[in-house]
C-alpha cells in the first residue's frame, strides 16, 4: 500500500497543473504536439539551455510534485523509462560520425537512461537513494514497486516517475517495421510522491502493483491479481487499458459499470504511458467520488503485463 500525495504530468494534453483534466481532454489527433509549461519557473536559464526535452519535463514535474506535497526533500528518487534520453543519444551518435577528433561530452553524458534521475537529484540537492528502472513497457511499474518496497522499509516520501520522448527517427523505424498507431508516438513525463501514511494531501492509494513477463493468458493473470487483493471484477468501477481491450474488459465489469477506457487514446503511445494512466485515474477519482477502485491494465507490449490497482481515499 502506498499513498499518493502529489501527481504531475507534462504531455500532449493540458495535464500540467490542471486538476480535472480527465473530464475535459479529448482523444489525441495525429500530429499533436507536446504542451510545455514555462520551464523558467522551475529551472534556471543557464541549465535550461543545456537540457533536452525529456530532462526539462522530468525536472519540472518533480519540482511541482515536491511543492504539491509540501515536503523539503523526498527520501528517494526513482525513475522508469523505456527508451531513455533519445535526443541526446541521437546527437552523440551523429557527432561521432561527423566530428573528427575529440567529441563534445555533453550529449554523451546526457544520453544515458539514468540522466533524468541524476539531473533531478542535482536540481533539488538530494543525496538519497537514486535509481532508474528500464524494463521496456513495464519500466514504470517496476519503479513503483521499488518505491513501495522502500516505504515498507520505513521511508516516508518517495519521488517516483516515468518519462519517454519521441524523436523523428522513431516514426521511420515504426514505418519500416509496419507498426501503426492510431494516435501516433508521443512524449510525456509523469511524477508522483508516494508516502507511507495518509495526510491531508493524499489523492489516492496504490493498493497493489504486479508485473508479469512472457504472459500467455492475460485474463487469468487479472483474475488472480484481483483475487489476491480480495476484490471481484464487479468491484472495479473503471478499467484503463492499453493493448488488447477484450482481455481486460471481458472480466472486469458488471453491466452497470463504466465502459473501459483505452488510455493511449489520450496519452498517445510511449513505453511508460501507464504513468499517464495513473495520473488520469487519480484525477478521475478526485472528480467522481463514486469511483472507489480503478484497475490499470498495461498490455502495450503483448508479452508484458502490468497491473496496478488504485483505491480512493474514502474506500
Amino acid at each position: 500500500m502506498a499513498y499518493i500525495s502529489a501527481a504531475s504530468t507534462i504531455s500532449h494534453q493540458p495535464t500540467f497543473r490542471n486538476a480535472g483534466f480527465s473530464n475535459v481532454i479529448q482523444p489525441l489527433q495525429q500530429g499533436s504536439v507536446l504542451i510545455s509549461p514555462d520551464y523558467k519557473s522551475f529551472i534556471e536559464a543557464g541549465l535550461l539551455r543545456r537540457m533536452s526535452k525529456i530532462l526539462r519535463m522530468s525536472v519540472a514535474c518533480s519540482k511541482d510534485c515536491i511543492a504539491q506535497a509540501g515536503i523539503d526533500q523526498p527520501d528517494a528518487i526513482i525513475v522508469g523509462t523505456g527508451l531513455g534520453c533519445l535526443l541526446d543519444t541521437e546527437k552523440f551518435l551523429n557527432n561521432s560520425m561527423t566530428i573528427e577528433g575529440l567529441l563534445p561530452p555533453t550529449s554523451f553524458i546526457q544520453s544515458t537512461h539514468n540522466t533524468m534521475a541524476g539531473q533531478i537529484s542535482l536540481s533539488i540537492g538530494n543525496h538519497g537513494y537514486n535509481m532508474t528502472h528500464t524494463q521496456n513497457t513495464l519500466s514504470f511499474e517496476h519503479a513503483v514497486q521499488d518505491g513501495m518496497l522502500l516505504l515498507n522499509e520505513g521511508e516516508e516520501h518517495i519521488l517516483v516517475g516515468a518519462a519517454d520522448e519521441h524523436i523523428e527517427i522513431l516514426d521511420e523505424i515504426s514505418e519500416k517495421l509496419k507498426i501503426n498507431f492510431e494516435t501516433g508516438l508521443t512524449s510525456a513525463a509523469s511524477f508522483f510522491i508516494l508516502s507511507n501514511a495518509k495526510s491531508e494531501a493524499t489523492l489516492a492509494k496504490i493498493r497493489d502493483v504486479r508485473t508479469i513477463g512472457l504472459v500467455t493468458d492475460v485474463s487469468a493473470q487479472i483474475k488472480a491479481f484481483l483475487a489476491e487483493n480480495k476484490i471481484g471484477p464487479d468491484g472495479l468501477d473503471l478499467v484503463l487499458f492499453s493493448g488488447k481491450p477484450q482481455d481486460s474488459a471481458e472480466i472486469s465489469y458488471s453491466e452497470n459499470k463504466n465502459s473501459p477506457i483505452d488510455f493511449t487514446g489520450f496519452s498517445g503511445v510511449y513505453p511508460t504511458s501507464s504513468a499517464f494512466a495513473l495520473h488520469f485515474a487519480i484525477d478521475k477519482m478526485g472528480n467522481n467520488k463514486t469511483l472507489k477502485h480503478i484497475l490499470i491494465c498495461n498490455a502495450l507490449n503483448k508479452s508484458n503485463l502490468g497491473l496496478t490497482l488504485i483505491e480512493s481515499v474514502e474506500a
